[in-house]
């Protein structure tokens, strides 16, 4: 079975190699909880970008999900998955009565149902019991292959290649090849890879645990040449391995059934000419029992190697930072049963879909369909991000988490990395809450945290001091204060006071000058409007309200207005003040009255406050009579002539007197009496 990611192919084993030796992005080690998160890519000008900021992480426990036993499983003995452009395919072996052949189309995302297309026997040209199988594009023709290989005996045991041409969802042919030499006998496992201009594959044979070279010259379509490499020693009972090439050698993981343990086996640095040697990892204390499926992922700087137990029906997972080590540097996890497995045999390999980590695993007893995942966390506030600058982001939990970036996905320069960043809890902090202070005035703020290195404010903006505890500010707008913190384990705070200033404006209007007896709106533009707020004008004299904040004033004689403005929300005020001045320069008198009216001026005479002293104050018809006449400035004209009501119409008026100055008023004029 294909255990591995494909070197030519540069995905999720070599990519590592790759990826470090290029740094593709630059992260933070360590950060505190709520800390802000700026990642930079070192490679900008690639054509795609995927960040994932939370993705899976295969330190942690996976989930195990049944998908039930719909998709043609009969005895299954070997599932793989792989993906042609934008959809994944999985492809099943059975050895059941049906010795089947069936493929899973899942669509863009293996959280899918698949759609199931079950080939049969292809017209009896599939081996008999087949055991493995093999997925393999010629990246030069551009063309798929599925090989496979299955058997019992000499006599029925063989390697057959199934073609799909350009995509893996066009029907397929098959070709057997039959038992070349008759070498193979109960053949499991398979690997097919190229290189320099060949391809090369392996396989073992169970029942005599050989290793068997597989050679098809420089065309997949050539009959392959098959070569018996001998029995390798501990090696005992194999039902299938997991290949992977590092530091430039090549090794097969071996699960051995038959003894319930585990052997590495050493390729050396060619497929074509190799140099076998073996080493037993074991049983790692009776962890493995009846080990069946295997492979293998490089991912965040460690391998892992998942496993599932037939005999106990467990997924397992062995970590190891260098796979040349002896057994004990590899450590295993057993995650029990996952999703009702139940005689697990075919694992497929581990495949990343973005920010979450899928194998699929088969029960060979009742035909069940097994997906394992290692899903995203959904700690991080934002997910994951296709830009080639990512936004900034935060963690809202301690722990650690798996930042992965890969870009040109899907071409054949792809590259990914993946790299862990602590997240510290956030130490202990005593800091001024957010506040509200009234423009013009000064608070204190302070921020302790004993185990920050220094602490640094910003930004320097009507402050005491940037560097220490506490400080006094005195903002005439709206201020963020943030306080930045490092600290020896490597985490830093970034956190902020918001200091909201309230503004509230009052205007008066501007001074101004009056006649005498004249009125004025006071109150200018830039007063603070809102139901929030309250007026009070003072002094309450020659006003018409003192809680609006547009009054009419009369004064009759120079007098100051304060307007005080309060915020009912925070409690600030301003006040602003306007002088009205009265000067004594002619005669004020209106122009028109109504004797009978109540709502408008019903009564004739001065509304000058500063003439003191009147000489004359008469009033004429039309025809010259004098209808009206006093010297009292206080007397006013009713509207009537000797006890009689004057007609309507224009009547005038001449006025003789003297200001409180002394200044003489001469005047005369026009009023309209109105019925």
């Amino acid at each position: 079975m294909r255990k591995y990611l494909l070197f030519a192919a540069l995905l999720m084993v070599t990519y590592m190699n790759v990826s470090r030796a290029q740094g593709l992005f630059t992260a933070p080690d360590t950060v505190c909880m709520r800390q802000k998160v700026q990642l930079k890519s070192n490679v900008p000008n690639a054509a795609s970008h995927f960040w994932g900021f939370c993705s899976g992480y295969i330190f942690n426990k996976p989930v195990g999900t049944d998908m039930g036993a719909s998709f043609g499983l009969d005895g299954a003995t070997a599932i793989e998955v792989e993906k042609d452009g934008d959809n994944y395919y999985a492809f099943v072996l059975n050895a059941g009565p049906t010795n089947s052949f069936v493929r899973l189309e899942f669509g863009a995302s293996l959280d899918n149902v698949p759609r199931v297309t079950n080939y049969g026997n292809m017209n009896g040209v599939l081996p008999l019991q087949p055991s493995s199988l093999h997925i393999v594009k010629d990246t030069a023709k551009g063309n798929w292959h599925v090989f496979v290989v299955g058997g019992s005996t000499i006599g029925n045991s063989a390697i057959a290649r199934m073609d799909f041409g350009k995509s893996l969802a066009n029907t397929p042919n098959i070709v057997n090849f039959g038992n070349y030499d008759n070498l193979l006998e109960n053949p499991v496992g398979l690997f097919i890879a190229k290189e320099s201009k060949k391809w090369f594959g392996y396989t073992f044979n169970r029942l005599k645990n050989e290793l068997i070279k597989i050679e098809f010259d420089t065309l997949l379509s050539y009959t392959p040449v098959l070569t018996n490499l001998g029995v390798i020693g501990n090696i005992n009972g194999p039902n299938d391995y997991a290949p992977i090439r590092h530091n430039g050698i090549w090794y097969f993981f071996v699960t051995n059934e038959t003894n319930s343990d585990l052997t590495r086996v050493a390729i050396g640095s060619s497929l074509e000419t190799p140099v076998v040697t073996s080493s037993l990892l074991g049983n790692f204390t009776n962890e493995l029992r009846n080990p069946t499926g295997i492979s293998i992922i490089r991912d965040c700087d460690s391998f892992h190697i998942f496993m599932t137990n037939k005999q106990t029906r467990e997924f397992v997972k062995l970590d190891v930072n260098n796979i040349e080590g002896v057994a004990t540097d590899f450590k295993l996890v057993n995650f029990g049963i996952l999703g009702n497995m139940l005689a697990p045999t075919g694992l497929t390999r581990p495949i990343r879909h973005r920010d979450n980590i899928f194998l699929f695993s088969t029960n060979q007893t009742d035909n069940i369909l097994v997906k394992i995942k290692f899903q995203q966390c959904s700690n991080a506030s934002i997910q994951s991000s296709t830009t080639v600058v990512p936004p900034v982001y935060t963690y809202d939990t301690a722990g650690i988490y798996n930042l992965y970036y890969m870009v040109n996905e899907g071409m054949p320069d792809m590259q990914a990395q993946c790299k862990l960043i602590y997240v510290l809890p956030t130490p202990p902090i005593t800091m001024s809450n957010d506040t509200s202070i009234c423009a013009g005035d000064t608070i204190s703020l302070k921020v302790l945290s004993v185990n920050a290195i220094n602490k640094t404010w910003s930004p320097d903006y009507n402050i005491s001091s940037t560097t220490v505890d506490e400080v006094r500010i005195w903002p005439r707008y709206s201020t963020t204060y943030r306080i930045f913190m490092p600290y020896l384990s490597g985490c830093t705070v970034d956190t902020a006071i918001k200091v909201t200033v309230a503004k509230v404006k009052s205007d008066a209007g501007p001074d101004r000058t009056l006649d005498d007896g004249a009125t004025t709106l006071v109150g200018g533009p830039f007063t603070s409007v809102g139901t929030n707020y309250t007026y009070k004008w003072t002094p309450d004299r020659y006003i018409s309200s003192t809680g609006i904040a547009n009054p009419t004033v009369y004064p009759p004689f120079d007098y100051t207005y304060y307007l005080t403005v309060t915020d009912g929300n925070s409690g600030c005020k301003a006040t602003d003040t306007v002088v009205v001045s009265v000067g004594c320069n002619s005669a004020n008198l209106p122009n028109a009255f109504i004797p009978e009216g109540n709502k408008f001026q019903n009564r004739f005479g001065l509304a000058n406050s500063q003439i003191v002293k009147v000489l004359e104050f008469s009033v004429f018809d039309r025809w010259g009579r004098k209808v009206f006449t006093t010297t009292d400035a206080t007397k006013e004209w009713d509207g009537k002539v000797n006890d009689q009501v004057a007609p309507m119409g224009v009547y005038v008026w001449i006025v003789d007197g003297f200001c409180s100055s002394g200044k003489r008023i001469q005047a005369q004029g026009n009023v309209t009496l109105i019925r």
